[in-house]
């Protein structure tokens, strides 16, 4: 039987007929919440304060590493999570992600050389990487996907909050107080999340079932994704994107997901069951937000420099001018969400909010450079707002096609893919910043105000193909979102919820 055609305040717990109080539900749903905002925050506190861990440990070349191993570890074992929740509960894999994490930020603020901070920050992914996922999921238990879109603000409101103030505190703490601050910061943090979570999760419905984890497929997968991920961070801007290494990582990436692909095939279970990778609704709906959010993560990383090199604003100044294009996400998921209880046809306002992005999109595109910074930050806002009607809708629709007990998988498939979209489209987005100025090798951003202007470059044309490229971007995201079923999500039915699940 399927308790998630309950109301919230009726959700049952592990088979006993015992509702949840909504007093139960919100204490379960802060736990996860700040599962997520440790995971989310240590995705940005670093970045204002790696000047000065690279002064304080003498190393300035390594110093990208600090980045790289956390989105390479975080990014790889996200799918793994998914599965492992599946198969031992939400509860117990949300804890072990919660202690590693923790394990993970104390051996970074106490690592004596750029050598071990590297290797603490990778560990810290390992635990970070399941965190979000995990948290989508146990919402997905705990509340109906007819009623579950107004929760997707929440997690918006998370990566808003860690987007905005991650760079605050890194700076504040690196400047008046020391960098381990921001790693000793988690320990309270996790320590609190952790407690809650091993409290009040107890009372999560369960629908794991028996698995084998497939550890050959867990290891194709993983470094099968490390090689991608090396590519496409290192690519243009360690190594021209032609050099041997790079084209090397790629093959060999290659290789190995071809590899991964006849072990689905081929293995007794699978880590990613083929019912959930064949589930139509599933593979447009993580397609769609594949492309969708990638193309938002490329704006994040590249607006900050159209901003510096372009309009000429100052680091922080720049910074602040990202606002709008974060607080939209909140406002456009908060649109989406609560429509999305109330109506059939849940994927108009997502089309419509894609649509009017492009068109904000191609206003920068043809108009940027003569736009005043407040015309440009309404456009960022109407692009956000617009994007940000998509979340729900996409993380919803994928939760709502498959079976509870596949729930954990298919959510971690969906973080892990819209992960690997955002690095890619970060990866276009570079290579056309870097080609588009005459940038070649190993540059750094910083440099590319002083190599434009001495090759003759004009970066304002330069970043509207940036522009241009985020409106394919939203247009293939549109693609699929108009190729995804509208199934019915399932609510206080128990007929709708059969159908909504079944293959």
């Amino acid at each position: 039987m399927d308790t998630m055609d309950q109301s919230p305040a009726a959700q049952l717990h592990s088979g006993q007929g015992k509702a949840l109080s909504q007093a139960e539900i919100r204490t379960i749903i802060v736990g996860v919440l700040l599962a997520m905002f440790l995971a989310a925050l240590d995705q940005t506190i670093i970045a204002t304060a790696l000047p000065t861990i690279g002064h304080e440990l003498g190393d300035l070349e390594h110093l990208s590493w600090i980045v790289t191993v956390y989105l390479l570890t975080s990014t790889a074992v996200t799918p793994l999570y998914g599965k492992l929740s599946d198969a031992y509960g939400r509860r117990s894999i949300m804890l072990v992600g919660i202690v590693i994490f923790i394990i993970g930020s104390i051996a970074c603020a106490l690592a004596p050389t750029m050598f071990a901070l590297i290797l603490a920050r990778g560990l810290q992914g390992v635990g970070g990487g399941g965190l979000i996922a995990l948290a989508q999921t146990i919402i997905a238990d705990l509340v109906p996907p007819k009623e579950r879109g107004r929760y997707q603000v929440y997690f918006a409101s998370v990566f808003m909050t860690s987007s905005l103030l991650g760079p605050v505190l890194g700076g504040l703490f690196a400047e008046h107080l020391h960098w381990s601050v921001i790693f000793w910061i988690n320990l309270p943090l996790g320590l609190v999340a952790f407690a809650i979570a091993f409290r009040s999760l107890k009372k999560l419905p369960r629908f794991e079932r028996p698995h084998r984890l497939d550890l050959l497929g867990a290891v194709l997968l993983v470094t099968a994704t490390v090689a991608l991920l090396l590519a496409l961070s290192w690519g243009g801007i360690r190594f021209p994107w032609n050099s041997l290494p790079i084209l090397g990582l790629f093959v060999g990436s290659v290789a190995l997901w071809i590899l991964f692909a006849l072990r689905m095939r081929l293995a007794p279970e699978p880590l990613i069951p083929s019912g959930v990778l064949h589930n139509p609704v599933v593979r447009m709906a993580t397609l769609s937000a594949c492309f969708g959010m990638g193309t938002y993560i490329g704006l994040t990383i590249y607006l900050p420099v159209y901003f510096e090199a372009v309009r000429g604003l100052s680091a922080s100044l720049s910074g602040l001018a990202l606002i709008p294009l974060m607080a939209g996400t909140v406002v456009g998921a908060t649109l989406s969400g609560r429509t999305m209880a109330k109506v059939k046809h849940y994927k108009r306002l997502p089309t419509i909010g894609l649509l009017v992005a492009m068109a904000a999109t191609g206003v920068l595109v043809l108009h940027g450079p003569s736009l005043s910074i407040l015309a440009v930050e309404i456009l960022l806002g109407i692009i956000s707002i617009g994007l940000g009607t998509v979340l729900p809708v996409t993380m919803v629709t994928t939760q709502n096609a498959v079976a509870p007990h596949q729930m954990g998988t298919a959510t971690g498939t969906a973080n892990f893919f819209r992960s690997l979209g955002g690095a890619f489209i970060v990866a276009i987005f570079g290579a056309i910043v870097l080609s588009g100025s005459g940038v070649t090798g190993a540059a750094s951003f910083e440099a590319l105000g002083q190599a434009a202007a001495q090759s003759g470059v004009n970066l304002a044309d330069v970043f509207s193909y940036v522009f241009l490229a985020a409106i394919v971007g939203f247009g293939l995201s549109l693609a699929f979102l108009l190729a995804l079923e509208e199934r019915p999500l399932r609510g206080a039915a128990v007929k709708a919820a059969e159908a909504a699940v079944a293959d």
